[in-house]
């Protein structure tokens, strides 16, 4: 990275580079790791790409005199040394906490760090949802912002309870559409997807993931439609609902025959 960014001997694109610039590129990756994830070697090389970017920022910081990437490193090692005192700090032969000790040893830790300053001047009250990224996915950030504020129990205690709120913001959406107020059918089509989001996070599923699978097969059934319209030499935008969903219908039945061969070779 030093080489690339030498202003003799580097690169041209790599040195016109900041860190604004690299704010795209950084999400980018971010996503391509994500998506790489059931591929080990795709995985592999997508990390490395990541990579890149957190060496190239602390670059672009040493740069400034900030710090570098030693700094980084280290602020992560001593993150974790801090953050789990149960593995570091545990006498040999003590035994480990369980999940509910932990959570009320974080919330313990968590509380120190807000205690007053040497000065006596106090940091104010916590709000835990402002650690969550601005920066995230609307999807992705609404599973941190509930996962926050579940943590200091503002959660339901188990599934009915979010049932029961996710039929009444169905109702309540179904009410402002029929009632036609466009900003109205806005917010409710919000409080659906909001409760929708924690419904999956009880279920022990993540949401992002859950869409992102159906991206992918929208994707690949409906590619199948586009294949089959042009083997029967049928415009696309001619070929009419009907039509594309025959097609649609083979697709489905093909996947499942796929995974009923997929479980006869398993048997």
């Amino acid at each position: 990275m030093s080489r690339l960014l030498d202003p003799d001997d580097g690169c041209p694109w790599d040195r016109d580079q900041s860190l604004d610039s690299l704010k795209p590129y950084l999400l980018e990756e971010a996503y391509e790791v994500h998506e790489a994830m059931d591929d080990p070697e795709a995985h592999r090389k997508e990390l490395g790409d990541l990579l890149f970017q957190i060496v190239f920022q602390s670059a672009l910081r040493e740069q400034q005199g900030a710090f570098d990437l030693d700094g980084v490193v280290e602020a992560i090692r001593s993150k974790m040394i801090r953050r789990h005192p149960h593995v570091f700090d545990r006498q040999p032969g003590a035994p480990t906490p369980d999940a509910e000790a932990l959570a009320r040893e974080w919330n313990e830790m968590k509380a120190r760090e807000r205690a007053p300053r040497d000065d006596g001047v106090s940091a104010g009250p916590h709000n835990p949802l402002t650690g969550v990224p601005r920066g995230l996915g609307n999807l992705q950030r609404a599973w941190r912002l509930q996962d926050k504020a579940a943590a200091v129990g503002f959660d339901w205690p188990n599934l009915d309870g979010v049932r029961a709120k996710l039929r009444e913001e169905l109702e309540e959406f179904e009410e402002a559409v029929r009632g036609g107020d466009e900003e109205q059918i806005r917010d409710e089509l919000g409080d659906v997807l909001f409760v929708l989001v924690r419904y999956a996070q009880k279920l022990g599923l993540e949401p992002e993931d859950a869409l992102r699978r159906a991206n992918k097969k929208f994707v690949r059934r409906f590619t199948h439609v586009v294949e089959r319209c042009h083997e029967a030499q049928i415009p696309l935008e001619r070929a009419g609902l009907e039509t594309m969903e025959r097609f649609w219908s083979e697709a489905k039945a093909g996947e499942r025959g796929d995974s009923a061969h997929e479980d006869d070779r398993a048997g």
